[in-house]
């Protein structure tokens, strides 16, 4: 890695977590799964399923719920996915409503979709690689039209 894509400034930086009222169904299953377990067996089946089950469960919400989506070092980063900026073409942003289309009906099997539910706005970004078949990124991310203008005026 060259020293000025470590220093380049970040233009775009979101992290998107599970909300705190995504966090009680999956801690309660992790929960019932341990107590069905258990089933007031004394010694360590009394413990050891609580002990592995809940842990289990929050490290699937932290790892499988994040995601960061950033501008720096002339690339859109989304998750582990990344494109320089060059290489990016129109940017279209959907609202709660509008993204119900283009996650549905208007959705191209070949883009690449890094979509968390419980994010309203979605962002859309052509790609005009010719050596690449995706067609374009589609990404949830909350402050969708600030990350618009970010990669408008890099593509500028």
């Amino acid at each position: 890695m060259s020293e000025s894509a470590v220093t380049a400034p970040t233009a775009f930086r979101e992290r998107l977590f599970v909300p705190w009222w995504g966090w009680p169904l999956p801690l309660g299953a992790a929960v019932l799964l341990a107590a069905e377990i258990h089933m007031g067996f004394p010694g360590v089946r009394s413990w050891l399923p609580y002990a592995i089950t809940v842990p289990i469960a929050l490290l699937l919400l932290v790892r499988l719920g994040s995601l960061k989506v950033e501008v720096s070092g002339g690339e859109l980063r989304v998750g582990e996915a990344h494109v320089p900026l060059e290489l990016l073409g129109e940017v279209e942003v959907f609202d709660a409503k509008g993204k119900r289309k283009a996650m549905g009906p208007h959705l191209d099997p070949m883009a690449f979709v890094a979509h968390r539910g419980w994010v309203g706005p979605m962002v859309k970004v052509e790609l005009r690689d010719p050596q690449d078949p995706t067609p374009y990124w589609l990404f949830s991310v909350r402050s969708a039209r600030r990350l618009a203008e970010v990669l408008r005026a890099a593509r500028a």
